[in-house]
């Protein structure tokens, strides 16, 4: 449950401002006017800082309703510019498109990439296979997990077995790019995982029919 104690404005009103900001190539000054012509005056600033505070609590609580994954992964990362220098987001989709998971790293290695494959195996259990670029990071850490496991990962450096990954950066960074820059690590990572969030949902991954995104966070408002 979300709260909101102490805050100027209804719960309602800061879930439509984050939830369309996440969703929608949208700026916190585009939402300010937005806001405006419905009657509802809130400084830009403001809905950054609910972005910031909410995002991640809202993301964290879809992820008990997610349905479950295939076992086989495509990994891929993407750059994400913070504070004018570039960062990196891993993500992994199944071969259905679905979104598996991400992370926000400031380096590109093997430790960077073996975090991410920490956290999606913790989450969503140890996949039959990985499939990825050329990278020699990203196989060194699958390598590294592997040699712990009676049964290891196959693992498939094939390019074109890879674009489903790709394509699917295209929407994250749809939203992302009339941002400019994020203007901290940290409010980058809490931000992108509403987009990632709004993303999920939008490809039908939270259990139920008929529940979109607004309709979730209706179970949190109160």
């Amino acid at each position: 449950m979300l709260k909101a104690k102490g805050m100027r404005f209804p719960i309602d009103v800061i879930l439509v401002c984050i939830r369309w900001y996440a969703a929608y190539p949208l700026s916190y000054r585009h939402l300010e006017e937005m806001m405006e012509e419905r009657g509802v005056v809130v400084d830009h600033s403001s809905i950054n800082r609910w972005a910031i505070r909410f995002l991640p609590l809202l993301e964290k609580a879809f992820r008990k309703h997610k349905r479950p994954d295939s076992g086989s992964w495509r990994m891929d990362e993407t750059y994400i510019k913070v504070k004018g220098t570039w960062k990196y987001l891993y993500r992994a989709v199944d071969k259905e498109g679905n979104t598996v998971n991400f992370l926000l790293t400031a380096k590109r290695d093997k430790w960077a990439a073996k975090r991410f494959f920490n956290k999606g195996m913790q989450a969503h259990g140890i996949p039959e296979k990985v499939t990825m670029d050329k990278s020699g990071a990203n196989k060194a850490a699958i390598d590294e997990n592997n040699a712990g496991m009676d049964i290891p990962m196959v693992v498939r450096q094939v390019k074109y077995l890879n674009n489903i990954v790709e394509q699917d950066h295209r929407a994250i960074k749809r939203v992302t790019k009339p941002m400019l820059n994020f203007k901290s690590f940290r409010s980058a990572k809490h931000i992108l995982a509403g987009i990632e969030l709004m993303h999920l949902i939008r490809k039908s991954q939270l259990m139920g029919e008929g529940i979109d995104e607004m309709t979730f966070a209706d179970q949190f408002m109160h």
